[in-house]
């Protein structure tokens, strides 16, 4: 006898690809910008919190100091990649994401092997410059071809989703605050790139400047772009309704 026929399981259906509006969706999210619980923009805690901060600031700072202390690279560039790596062994300790921590450890290693590399202690910032430019270039190409990333990453916190895009206002404002991240970006290669010129004479400021020019300025951009992108309310939303009069 020959074994009955099992039916054949249904296919599954084929996963459509993702929309733009999905994709938008998902750099937002993965930007880290959060929100309050009053629908604003949580600055602080988009830019990494307090912890995420300390992250960004301290490994080039351990290295400035060591570096003024023994004027010998190899050890300041050990201490700049332990300091980052105990951030890590903090939030594995907190059971925290890893992603911010891990990228920072990849980014003074590399900025790390670079110096080392070269010999040259204003090499271990170099890399910042060229993210910084590439930063700049994408955010540029997003406001040529109409989708600024202001626009992907607020519109998600404000509700809009993509809807921004059919306002012509709406694009305008999204635009204006993504030229207001471009600005500071830019302000940081116009300050920082003739002191990374000026060699070791200029080391000191260097890392000044982008202890400064860091985190604080870009919460600081970020914030503004916010404000300038921010709705405006219909008319009929701000004016307050008048009182009924009473019949005689």
């Amino acid at each position: 006898m020959t074994a009955p026929q099992q039916p054949e399981k249904p296919s599954e259906p084929a996963q459509e690809p993702p929309t733009m509006a999905m994709l938008a969706e998902g750099y937002a999210a993965k930007a880290g910008l959060h929100r309050t619980h009053d629908g604003r923009i949580d600055v602080l805690r988009s830019a990494g919190g307090v912890q995420g901060i300390a992250e960004s600031i301290v490994p080039g700072l351990v290295f400035l100091v060591a570096f003024t202390i023994t004027r010998d690279l190899t050890p300041s560039l050990v201490a700049a990649l332990a300091s980052a790596a105990v951030f890590t062994v903090v939030r594995l300790i907190q059971r925290r994401p890893l992603t911010q921590a891990l990228a920072g450890v990849v980014g003074v290693g590399i900025s790390a092997w670079l110096a080392n590399t070269t010999g040259k202690a204003e090499d271990f910032y170099l890399p910042g410059f060229i993210t910084n430019a590439a930063y700049i270039l994408a955010m540029v190409v997003s406001i040529a071809i109409k989708w600024p990333v202001a626009g992907l990453l607020f519109g998600f916190i404000r509700n809009e989703g993509l809807h921004w895009r059919k306002d012509a206002a709406r694009v305008r404002a999204y635009r204006l605050g993504t030229w207001i991240i471009v600005a500071v970006l830019v302000l940081r290669l116009v300050v920082q790139v003739p002191l990374y010129l000026m060699g070791e004479d200029g080391l000191n400021a260097l890392a000044t400047t982008r202890l400064i020019m860091g985190a604080p300025l870009y919460i600081l951009g970020v914030w503004i772009a916010w404000l300038l992108t921010r709705p405006v309310q219909a008319a009929e939303d701000v004016q307050p309704s008048k009182p009924s009069s009473s019949g005689a």
